[in-house]
């Protein structure tokens, strides 16, 4: 696996390594991929003519919307292209998110390095450093283990490897409960009860039918594995913050070994691989955060009342 940051600025700097590229990829008879936000789309194509379409292009507006999600797109690609390698040029949104929701996408690329690993794939992300915030540049350094810029293509120093990066993102203690957060004791394997409590609350804050539904599914999945791995008492929260429905629930148990920062982040090869339930949680909810101590192990579940109608299928 061969993951670039390519810093540039402007245009003609994009191009003037973008193109050589893909142009590699095409001779060396690999699946070519370009996944980039407008202007740089059209420029692409543009630059490429009546070659543009031996490439896969795609906008990032529509491919970047769930960094799970993408994740899972882009290893479809790779199998999909099998036996023939991919080249993918690829620049993720990074504007209308939050500090939260940013976080996740510079995870996301932290995992690039894990779930293609041993496919072969190259993969080059540009980062436009004359209009992106200094601090999603500075994390790009730390996600990519190479860096091209000013025409140089270099080791990247200031890597870090992608489960020591997972950690420093899931140090920060979670946020405190509302006092007005409503509470389910879960105490039987029946979990109609939760099921019908988190559908009724979510869509009575006004969360849309099916993306009620997909909160009501992971729900039901994370309380089953509390029942089945974790330790009295378990229980669920239901509140209300801004405009996100956050589901929570705790058990009694302390996970040992301690949940790998990864946990539920790489896509599984089939439903019978150990980590397929907490994956299929992650793509049913905008947000997942996973934090067990001393006190227990609790699982935060987010879903935006924005989140499109489609989002959770």
């Amino acid at each position: 696996m061969e993951h670039r940051a390519f810093f540039y600025r402007g245009t003609d700097d994009f191009l003037s390594v973008t193109v050589p590229y893909l142009e590699s990829g095409l001779a060396a008879g690999q699946a070519v991929v370009a996944v980039l936000p407008e202007p740089n789309l059209t420029a692409l194509r543009d630059a490429f003519g009546e070659s543009a379409h031996r490439i896969l292009f795609a906008d990032s507006a529509d491919f970047y919307r769930h960094p799970v999600r993408t994740l899972g797109e882009y290893q479809s690609v790779v199998k999909q292209s099998a036996p023939r390698r991919v080249c993918a040029l690829a620049e993720p949104v990074w504007t209308g998110w939050d500090e939260r929701q940013t976080q996740e996408w510079v995870r996301y690329e932290s995992l690039i390095n894990v779930v293609f690993h041993g496919t072969g794939a190259r993969a080059l992300c540009p980062y436009d450093t004359g209009t992106l915030p200094p601090g999603v540049v500075a994390k790009a350094r730390r996600t990519h283990p190479r860096l091209v810029s000013s025409g140089r293509d270099d080791l990247n120093h200031e890597y870090v490897d992608p489960e020591a990066f997972g950690a420093g993102c899931d140090r920060a203690p979670r946020s405190p409960r509302p006092g007005d957060a409503e509470y389910l004791p879960i105490d039987g394997e029946d979990l109609h009860v939760l099921r019908a409590f988190v559908g009724e609350r979510a869509t009575g804050h006004g969360l849309a039918k099916r993306a009620a539904q997909g909160l009501v599914t992971a729900a039901n999945e994370v309380a089953a594995n509390a029942l089945q791995h974790g330790a009295p008492p378990v229980g669920l929260w239901l509140w209300r913050d801004g405009d996100d429905i956050v589901c929570e629930i705790g058990d009694g148990g302390c996970w040992r070994p301690s949940p790998s920062p990864l946990t539920g982040f790489i896509p599984p090869d089939t439903a019978l691989q150990r980590g397929f339930g907490l994956w299929t949680v992650r793509l049913l909810v905008d947000l997942m955060d996973i934090r067990a101590g001393w006190d227990g192990t609790f699982v935060r579940l987010s879903v935006s009342r924005n989140t499109p109608e489609s989002a959770a299928g």
